[in-house]
């Protein structure tokens, strides 16, 4: 290794980002938490909950006893006078662009928003700010120079994950997709299907064709091949049925199409296209939820039946789908390792 190597990875490991969370006590909340103080490179400078205000971190997020000595606040200052160098909102869908109206934030302060507020290119702007659509497998040279970022869905990571390629060689037709998540990705709100005695031993189809992450995705996949579009009648396009699952976190999806490509050329696309993107891996064994559990992954399998491509993809909905994703775009556009803070080791036992 040259000098000019070695003074490089020296100055690297000396930067610190100075980070502040709104909405910590959430589970995307708890989970940013867990990620940024055990992150090389970040010191957390404030956590803000406006109904746990003084408290301990650990009386909310009890997993973290032993880790961290922060309390929560309500105190705005650090938001106005500069001190920080990235905020995460980890609010709920429609909060951020009410937050952002209401508080005066130091136009330096760089902002990854974890709700759907800003991430369709229509979305309206708030004052000064231009969010980019925060996929770093789509959309990572933009990232890397974004002062802003929306933070995918958790179903539209996984489900985009799975067709990206697809859709750059231009072979996307209509997909039939299923897809199942975890307790956690209904928040942390206690709801009538939220509850144990709800959830055990059941599942449920819900918002059936009409999921509020189909936006975003036909956005991305038309970024890639503009042919394919969603119909006012949701004719064609992608068919979509979310499930809620018996367990606590991930999401494992199903996308089935027709496609007259050889299943070995379609595995060489795949691989060929996240060849780059350290998190999401090509399997030709059956994959499974506790692979990407407690991880930043993504991983996909193909499996293909005369001219029937099925396109199984897997992500933990509140990492990949959530924060974990926030941190790697936080990596990304502060010039820090992309995997900084994100060698996470999976639940497979």
């Amino acid at each position: 290794m040259t000098g000019m190597n070695i003074d490089y990875l020296i100055v690297m490991k000396s930067v610190i980002v100075k980070t502040g969370i709104i909405g910590g006590a959430g589970y995307t909340g708890g989970e940013l938490i867990r990620l940024l103080i055990n992150h090389p490179q970040t010191e957390i400078s404030f956590i803000h909950s406006r109904s746990n205000a003084g408290k301990a971190i650990t009386s909310v997020h009890q997993d973290l006893l032993g880790e961290t000595d922060l309390k929560f606040t309500n105190d705005s200052t650090p938001l106005m006078d500069g001190s920080m160098d990235v905020l995460f909102l980890c609010l709920g869908h429609g909060e951020s662009k009410k937050f952002l109206s209401e508080n005066n934030i130091d136009h330096k302060i760089k902002i990854i928003d974890l709700a759907n507020d800003f991430r369709l290119a229509n979305s309206p702007q708030p004052a000064g700010r231009n969010f980019i659509y925060g996929l770093p497998e789509l959309n990572k040279e933009q990232i890397k120079s974004a002062d802003n970022i929306a933070n995918p869905g958790c179903f539209a990571t996984a489900i985009q994950l799975g067709l990206l390629p697809l859709a750059k060689a231009g072979l996307l037709q209509d997909i039939y997709t299923t897809g199942i998540t975890g307790s956690t990705g209904a928040g942390q709100s206690l709801s009538s299907t939220s509850h144990f005695s709800w959830r055990a031993n059941n599942i449920q189809a819900y918002k059936t064709l009409t999921h509020q992450h189909l936006d975003e995705i036909y956005q991305s996949l038309n970024q890639l091949q503009q042919s394919f579009t969603n119909t006012p009648l949701g004719d064609g396009g992608i068919s979509f049925v979310p499930w809620r699952g018996d367990f606590t976190r991930g999401i494992f999806i199903s996308s089935q199409l027709t496609c007259d490509m050889d299943l070995e050329k379609l595995i060489e696309l795949y691989t060929e296209f996240y060849s780059n993107h350290p998190f999401t891996h090509i399997s030709r064994e059956p994959i499974f939820l506790k692979q990407v559990v407690n991880t930043n992954k993504c991983v996909i399998q193909l499996e293909k039946l005369g001219s029937k491509l099925v396109v199984h993809s897997a992500i933990d909905n509140l990492l990949k789908g959530a924060s974990g994703q926030a941190v790697q775009n936080m990596n990304l556009f502060m010039g820090l390792d992309e995997c900084a803070g994100l060698r996470l080791k999976g639940s497979t036992l």
